[in-house]
Protein backbone atom coordinates (compact mmCIF):
# COMPACT_ATOMS: atom_id res chain seq x y z
CA UNK A 1 0.00 0.00 0.00
CA UNK A 2 1.50 3.04 -0.94
CA UNK A 3 1.88 5.94 1.52
CA UNK A 4 -0.56 8.95 1.32
CA UNK A 5 1.76 10.74 2.93
CA UNK A 6 5.27 10.75 0.82
CA UNK A 7 4.07 8.47 -1.48
CA UNK A 8 6.43 5.38 -0.70
CA UNK A 9 5.10 2.26 -2.07
CA UNK A 10 6.70 -0.03 0.63
CA UNK A 11 4.66 0.45 3.85
CA UNK A 12 4.17 -1.81 6.69
CA UNK A 13 1.13 -3.47 8.29
CA UNK A 14 1.36 -2.34 12.27
CA UNK A 15 -1.57 -3.83 13.54
CA UNK A 16 -5.12 -5.80 11.87
CA UNK A 17 -8.31 -5.46 13.33
CA UNK A 18 -11.50 -7.38 11.75
CA UNK A 19 -14.60 -5.70 12.48
CA UNK A 20 -17.94 -7.33 14.73
CA UNK A 21 -18.71 -9.46 12.10
CA UNK A 22 -15.52 -10.01 10.24
CA UNK A 23 -16.74 -8.52 7.17
CA UNK A 24 -13.87 -5.88 7.00
CA UNK A 25 -10.30 -5.72 8.16
CA UNK A 26 -9.27 -2.48 9.22
CA UNK A 27 -4.99 -2.25 8.91
CA UNK A 28 -2.91 0.45 10.96
CA UNK A 29 -0.29 1.01 8.51
CA UNK A 30 3.51 2.78 9.06
CA UNK A 31 5.72 4.22 6.51
CA UNK A 32 9.37 3.25 6.60
CA UNK A 33 10.22 6.22 5.01
CA UNK A 34 8.16 9.27 6.70
CA UNK A 35 6.96 7.28 9.83
CA UNK A 36 3.23 8.88 9.05
CA UNK A 37 0.59 6.25 10.00
CA UNK A 38 -2.86 5.87 8.42
CA UNK A 39 -5.37 3.44 8.43
CA UNK A 40 -6.76 0.92 5.27
CA UNK A 41 -10.09 -0.78 5.45
CA UNK A 42 -10.29 -4.12 3.51
CA UNK A 43 -13.14 -6.08 2.36
CA UNK A 44 -14.50 -8.97 0.01
CA UNK A 45 -15.91 -7.62 -2.90
CA UNK A 46 -18.25 -10.40 -4.65
CA UNK A 47 -18.70 -8.86 -7.87
CA UNK A 48 -18.52 -5.41 -9.86
CA UNK A 49 -21.44 -3.52 -9.55
CA UNK A 50 -22.77 -1.05 -11.84
CA UNK A 51 -25.41 1.51 -10.89
CA UNK A 52 -28.02 2.58 -13.45
CA UNK A 53 -28.68 6.50 -12.57
CA UNK A 54 -32.19 7.81 -13.21
CA UNK A 55 -31.02 9.67 -16.50
CA UNK A 56 -29.72 6.52 -17.66
CA UNK A 57 -25.69 6.61 -16.86
CA UNK A 58 -24.12 3.96 -15.90
CA UNK A 59 -21.15 4.35 -13.09
CA UNK A 60 -19.50 1.68 -11.11
CA UNK A 61 -20.71 1.61 -7.58
CA UNK A 62 -18.79 3.68 -5.00
CA UNK A 63 -19.22 2.25 -1.26
CA UNK A 64 -18.03 5.29 0.19
CA UNK A 65 -20.44 7.85 -1.69
CA UNK A 66 -23.07 5.56 0.36
CA UNK A 67 -21.11 5.95 3.09
CA UNK A 68 -20.83 9.43 3.07
CA UNK A 69 -24.68 9.73 2.29
CA UNK A 70 -25.70 7.24 5.75
CA UNK A 71 -23.12 9.50 7.54
CA UNK A 72 -24.96 12.54 6.63
CA UNK A 73 -28.12 11.40 7.38
CA UNK A 74 -27.20 10.42 10.90
CA UNK A 75 -25.19 13.32 11.75
CA UNK A 76 -25.73 14.56 15.31
CA UNK A 77 -27.66 11.27 16.43
CA UNK A 78 -26.68 8.41 18.84
CA UNK A 79 -25.47 6.54 15.78
CA UNK A 80 -21.64 4.68 16.11
CA UNK A 81 -19.70 4.59 13.13
CA UNK A 82 -19.17 1.56 13.96
CA UNK A 83 -23.17 0.77 13.18
CA UNK A 84 -22.85 2.55 9.78
CA UNK A 85 -20.16 0.66 8.78
CA UNK A 86 -22.60 -2.50 9.87
CA UNK A 87 -25.37 -0.97 7.64
CA UNK A 88 -23.40 0.02 4.96
CA UNK A 89 -21.66 -3.60 4.62
CA UNK A 90 -25.28 -5.16 5.21
CA UNK A 91 -25.97 -2.98 1.77
CA UNK A 92 -23.64 -3.73 -0.12
CA UNK A 93 -23.80 -7.55 0.82
CA UNK A 94 -27.89 -7.24 -0.25
CA UNK A 95 -26.88 -5.66 -3.67
CA UNK A 96 -23.73 -7.98 -4.26
CA UNK A 97 -25.64 -11.26 -2.95
CA UNK A 98 -28.53 -10.44 -5.51
CA UNK A 99 -27.02 -11.91 -8.23
CA UNK A 100 -27.65 -8.21 -10.57
CA UNK A 101 -24.93 -6.90 -12.03
CA UNK A 102 -26.37 -4.21 -12.90
CA UNK A 103 -29.25 -1.96 -9.79
CA UNK A 104 -30.58 1.02 -10.39
CA UNK A 105 -30.03 3.63 -7.92
CA UNK A 106 -33.36 4.28 -6.72
CA UNK A 107 -32.78 -0.22 -5.47
CA UNK A 108 -29.70 1.51 -3.44
CA UNK A 109 -31.98 3.65 -1.70
CA UNK A 110 -34.68 1.60 -1.25
CA UNK A 111 -31.92 -0.61 0.37
CA UNK A 112 -30.24 2.68 2.59
CA UNK A 113 -33.91 3.98 3.45
CA UNK A 114 -34.89 0.21 4.87
CA UNK A 115 -31.57 -0.18 7.06
CA UNK A 116 -32.09 3.50 8.18
CA UNK A 117 -35.61 2.73 9.56
CA UNK A 118 -35.12 0.00 11.45
CA UNK A 119 -31.56 2.66 13.35
CA UNK A 120 -32.87 5.89 14.02
CA UNK A 121 -36.25 7.33 12.47
CA UNK A 122 -35.04 10.63 11.82
CA UNK A 123 -32.19 9.52 10.23
CA UNK A 124 -34.51 7.78 7.62
CA UNK A 125 -36.71 11.03 7.42
CA UNK A 126 -33.36 13.16 6.88
CA UNK A 127 -32.29 10.99 4.08
CA UNK A 128 -35.67 10.16 2.67
CA UNK A 129 -35.93 13.81 2.33
CA UNK A 130 -32.60 13.98 -0.54
CA UNK A 131 -34.17 10.64 -1.74
CA UNK A 132 -37.69 11.39 -2.53
CA UNK A 133 -36.58 15.03 -3.56
CA UNK A 134 -38.75 16.49 -0.83
CA UNK A 135 -39.14 20.29 -1.92
CA UNK A 136 -42.16 21.65 0.53
CA UNK A 137 -42.19 21.38 4.36
CA UNK A 138 -45.65 19.89 3.59
CA UNK A 139 -43.57 16.93 1.49
CA UNK A 140 -42.12 16.41 5.22
CA UNK A 141 -45.67 16.26 6.62
CA UNK A 142 -47.10 13.91 4.37
CA UNK A 143 -44.26 11.37 4.81
CA UNK A 144 -43.66 11.94 8.82
CA UNK A 145 -47.51 11.36 8.43
CA UNK A 146 -47.25 8.42 6.80
CA UNK A 147 -44.08 7.15 8.87
CA UNK A 148 -46.80 7.89 12.56
CA UNK A 149 -49.71 5.95 10.19
CA UNK A 150 -47.58 2.64 9.50
CA UNK A 151 -46.52 2.53 13.31
CA UNK A 152 -50.11 2.79 14.77
CA UNK A 153 -51.09 0.14 12.28
CA UNK A 154 -48.61 -2.09 13.23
Amino acid sequence: MKCPFCGCPDTQVKDSRPNEDATMIRRRRECPKCHARFTTSETVQLRELIVIKKDGSRKPFDRDKLLRSIVLAVRKRDVTLEQVEQLVNNIVRSLEQSGEAEIQSAEIGRYAMQSLLSLDKVAYIRYASVYKNFTTTRDFEDFVKNLTGRRKKV
